[in-house]
């Protein structure tokens, strides 16, 4: 079977893991901040923060930004339940802005429309999180310039990318955010099995996140409230969570980062081997990346045009049979029960529903070699001719 998505682990991450393993730390030792110092190196921000999923990052980056009870917080409703959950975890109010059906990310005309309305109803957004799809980046210059102009804060879900640039900065730089969350999960970029990272430029952000992620208790004189008792000594002065980070994924995070851009190279070169390809198909639309940006490509997804639901449910059924794992990214969010029962309806996010109905995420990943490429590519052409017969 060919996956949707695989790690890549040689020996170098062997070798990392087991040195790990074999030394005096296993958790809260020197290899975490080695691959926080790593990433903040590579993207060109001031600090990181690691964590033990990309989820605990986003719930970290509300707190951090104050989100609580009757806030508000908009995300995208084309990604995974996390990106909008993490606001819920404060209480907040949950809405979304629709997308761009080329390229799945979100909409900033939706996006314009939605603030300028909302400013009339005294309902605008204390934090927006834009979420690059598939390894895009939004377009972040607008959403940054609509950030000053209404005041809302911006955390970049920037799960699915990971080495990608927009314009001249990594994402990850935070150049137009104030915190912008990656994560390790293994069919991600890079891995560190589990685990997240929320970036930002702005030391208060990075006091708030990195005491969160550990029950909100300190060690650091300055923080103390009252004088230390001893070198033994830490207070608890708010309320936080565990969310660390062990050393043995630190250890795998540090080898893996120094493999980050040959890993985009070569999903870079696969995704132009599909695009190519399914230029003698017009049916099948590849996700379109805009001028403006440099994909990492987690995934690799086509809308196919004219197909129903029963049919796209046959053709990934298909796929699936013949040693292709063919998936789907993302059902809407809105569309959820638990969000239904929070007032969304069908027909809310007209975009994202249609997206979901046309969408199919082919496998990618830098091992993919270009026979399998086109085995897919001909396998799934030669699905659809035989659905139209």
């Amino acid at each position: 079977m060919i996956p949707y998505g695989k790690q890549h682990i040689d020996d170098e991450d062997i070798k990392a893991v087991v040195e790990t393993l074999t030394s005096d730390w296993l958790t809260q030792g020197p290899k975490v901040p080695l691959f926080e110092e790593a990433m903040s190196e590579y993207c060109g921000a001031r600090y990181a923060v690691a964590v033990n999923s990309a989820t605990s990052a986003l719930h970290l980056a509300c707190l951090a930004l104050s989100v609580g009870e009757g806030d508000r917080v908009w995300t995208s409703p084309n990604s995974f339940v996390a990106s909008s959950n993490c606001a819920l975890y404060c209480n907040a109010i949950v809405d979304f802005v629709d997308i761009n059906l080329e390229t799945g990310n979100m909409c900033i005309t939706a996006l314009k429309n939605k603030l300028r309305k909302a400013k009339e109803t005294n309902t605008l957004p204390k934090v927006l999180i834009p979420v690059h799809f598939a390894g895009q980046s939004c377009d972040m210059e607008s959403i940054a310039t609509l950030a000053s102009h209404y005041g809302f804060r911006v955390i970049e879900d920037a799960s699915h990318a990971v080495g990608a640039k927009y314009k001249s900065s990594l994402v990850g730089s935070c150049k137009y955010s104030d915190i912008c969350v990656f994560s390790f999960h293994p069919v991600k970029i890079i891995t560190t099995m589990e685990g997240g990272m929320a970036m930002t430029n702005d030391p208060a952000l990075v006091e708030s996140m990195r005491m969160g992620r550990n029950h909100g208790v300190t060690n650091d004189k300055e923080s103390m409230t009252k004088p230390s008792h001893g070198p033994w000594y830490y207070q608890q002065v708010s309320l936080g969570y565990n969310y660390r980070m062990n050393d043995i994924e630190g250890a795998l995070g540090v080898s893996q980062v120094k493999k980050l851009s040959v890993f985009i190279e070569k999903r870079n070169s696969i995704a132009k081997r599909y695009d190519e390809l399914f230029k003698s198909c017009p049916r099948i639309l590849p996700l379109i990346v805009s001028g403006q940006s440099y994909s990492s490509y987690h995934l690799y997804v086509v809308r196919i045009l004219d197909i129903s639901q029963e049919q796209k449910k046959t053709v990934i059924e298909r796929l699936r049979n013949a040693g292709i794992f063919a998936h789907l990214h993302y059902i809407p969010i809105h569309t959820q029960p638990y969000y239904e029962a929070l007032g969304f309806n069908a027909g809310d996010f007209p975009n994202a529903e249609q997206y979901y109905q046309q969408a199919i995420t082919l496998p990618m990943f830098p091992d993919l070699t270009s026979s399998q490429v086109d085995l897919i590519v001909d396998k799934l052409i030669t699905l659809l001719d035989e659905l139209d017969e």
